[in-house]
């Protein structure tokens, strides 16, 4: 990965500069006097460390393009007053810090910074937001252990994209990820294609079947909708997780399986063992490690950064979007969340003419719901 620092100050950057080389960080330094936005074009690094005058309009403006362009932007203020490096992380700076800067806890902050990209790469959960990072750190977590893991989220917040990351990040990832949508296939039929079933179990079964539990062996099987399923499948559930056996359909033969399970759901599960709908037992099985994924309405400094990237997604890489038309993405409610934004953006980049996305191109519900105030006021709190 590549690290771009700038020489403004000049002393820090050049020590910074020697402490992520000698541990195997390429880097490159430019000056005040180069172009800075050319030499992002040219070597498109993973982060970026400014020193000096943040707070300058054409700093904010250049540290946003590139937190919509997905990259993360540390910054050396020339500053230590704590009010103004509160305002500087919500201009969209990845992280500040004041003056004198201590350099070790910039290189462990870059450090950290790089793996988040990373780790942001290879799961493709985008986003600069608390929450996110949260999320990240609990995939990380949870990567090198086996524990069931419950993943809570509103329909379309990417509940499936970290049980992915979960499993892709983990010692299972070369091995098979199986999901199921528990909440689209009828109770009879789904506890046949989970556990398998034997030769004449029910009418049509002309053969034996081995169930999703047995083909996701050494790897996930990833239970959306966990909620929805019914009281006798529960139970069922329940004695795979206890005994990591399954007994399918039509026989009581027991079969060890070694499939990690990753549940997720759009329900609030508690209140469903409190309203007697899902069982308790069952319920604590599944959520011994918890990951809550916020709606996108709560974390509105990563809606310029998801729309750039679906942008770049459905337009072969050509995609942008207009100022005008991206201050509409992040004052939108979002009530469909990621998915409805990605759809949004695609069916935008479908109608123009190729060239940025302007406000015309975006739905009327998004025009009309007012003019919205500066994107960039403060991030961080979706003003």
């Amino acid at each position: 990965m590549k690290v771009l620092l700038t020489l403004t100050d000049v002393e820090p950057a050049v020590r910074l500069n020697k402490m992520l080389e000698a541990a195997d960080v390429e880097t490159e330094v430019v000056s005040p006097l180069d172009d800075v936005r050319a030499v992002l074009a040219r070597q498109k690094p993973d982060l970026i460390v400014f020193t000096g005058e943040l707070r300058d309009p054409s700093n904010v403006a250049l540290v946003r393009e590139q937190l919509w362009a997905g990259r993360a932007v540390v910054g050396l203020a020339d500053t230590d007053d704590p009010e103004a490096l509160e305002r500087l992380r919500g201009e969209g700076y990845t992280e500040v810090y004041g003056k004198p800067a201590n350099l070790d806890e910039v290189f462990d902050g870059v450090r950290r910074a790089l793996e988040r990209q990373r780790l942001q790469r290879t799961t493709g959960l985008l986003g600069e937001s608390e929450a996110i990072r949260e999320v990240l750190v609990k995939v990380e977590q949870m990567a090198p252990v086996t524990s069931t893991v419950l993943i809570e989220g509103e329909s379309g917040t990417g509940k499936e994209l970290v049980a992915r990351a979960i499993h892709a990040t983990s010692p299972r990832a070369q091995r098979p990820f199986v999901a199921v949508d528990c909440g689209a296939i009828a109770e009879g039929v789904l506890e046949s294609e989970l556990f398998g079933h034997a030769r004449g179990a029910f009418t049509g079964a002309q053969t034996a079947r081995r169930g999703l539990f047995e083909e996701a062996s050494g790897g996930t099987i990833f239970l959306d909708e966990i909620g929805d399923v019914g009281p006798n499948l529960q139970a069922r559930l329940l004695r795979v997780l206890q005994e990591g056996t399954v007994r399918p359909v039509g026989t009581n033969e027991a079969r060890p399986v070694d499939a990690r399970v990753v549940a997720a759901t759009n329900k609030d599960l508690e209140r469903e063992v409190r309203a007697g709908k899902f069982r308790e037992d069952l319920f604590y099985r599944l959520a011994v490690v918890t990951i809550r994924i916020p709606p996108l309405r709560e974390r509105r400094e990563d809606i310029a950064l998801l729309a750039e990237h679906f942008a770049a997604k459905h337009g072969s890489g050509s995609g942008s979007i207009s100022p005008a038309a991206r201050d509409l993405l992040v004052a939108y409610p979002w009530p469909g969340n990621v998915r409805e934004l990605e759809n949004v953006i695609a069916r935008a980049l479908a109608l123009n003419d190729g060239g940025a996305i302007l406000p015309q191109d975006l739905p009327e519900k998004l025009r009309t719901m007012g003019a919205p105030g500066p994107v960039g006021v403060n991030l961080a709190q979706g003003e």
